[in-house]
């Protein structure tokens, strides 16, 4: 297992639609390998959310794991690592609602999203078998987020007021201390 380099945006594979798993790769030796790599990586990169275009690797395959407790994404709820091979988004309810976000493939930058916050995630895992969950609020934020990397969006797509664009340093001395502090106010480092 290996700490892989994450690509940053201007790199074509994070603007690329990947392409999904056959059910005869998801096991295999070469998905095992990039499975302990992209784990491997995104505990290194200190994240908490991974997708294979990100370590350029052009599949449809992501990865989540939040720590429980207060972290520098708010008091959220924990999640086990999971994979998630072939998700597919479904919008329960339009409401949406804003977060700074960061991202691995596009360091030192913050940006303002509004994103839908309940949606249903029906999904592969590691061993071929399915899954659904159901998930709403910062949650929602963060399999959003991941699972654009896999349509080849990043989160700058989203934004719609550029204005809201800002690089970390000054997010943090002139935007952060402006707001009221909330769970998952900052989604640093998707």
């Amino acid at each position: 297992m290996a700490v892989r380099k994450i690509v940053r945006m201007g790199d074509p594979v994070l603007r690329q639609a990947a392409r999904p798993l056959a059910p005869d790769e998801i096991g295999s030796a070469p998905f095992r390998l990039l499975l302990a790599d992209m784990i491997d990586t995104l505990h290194d990169y200190s994240g908490i959310g991974l997708a294979a275009p990100q370590v350029a690797e052009s599949v449809r395959l992501a990865i989540i794991d939040i720590p429980g407790g207060a972290s520098r994404y708010g008091d959220i709820p924990p999640m086990p690592l999971t994979v998630f091979v072939n998700p597919v988004v479904e919008v329960v309810a339009p409401e949406t609602r804003g977060y700074w976000e960061g991202c691995l493939s596009v360091p030192g930058l913050r940006g303002f999203v509004e994103r839908p916050q309940h949606i249903k995630v029906r999904y592969t895992n590691e061993q071929g078998g399915t899954g659904e969950l159901e998930l709403t609020g910062f949650l929602a934020t963060v399999f959003q987020h991941e699972f654009d990397h896999l349509d080849g969006k990043l989160y700058i797509d989203r934004m719609t007021d550029s204005t809201l664009l800002s690089f970390e340093e000054e997010y943090l001395r002139y935007l952060a201390p402006r707001e009221e502090p909330q769970a998952g106010q900052l989604t640093t480092e998707l």
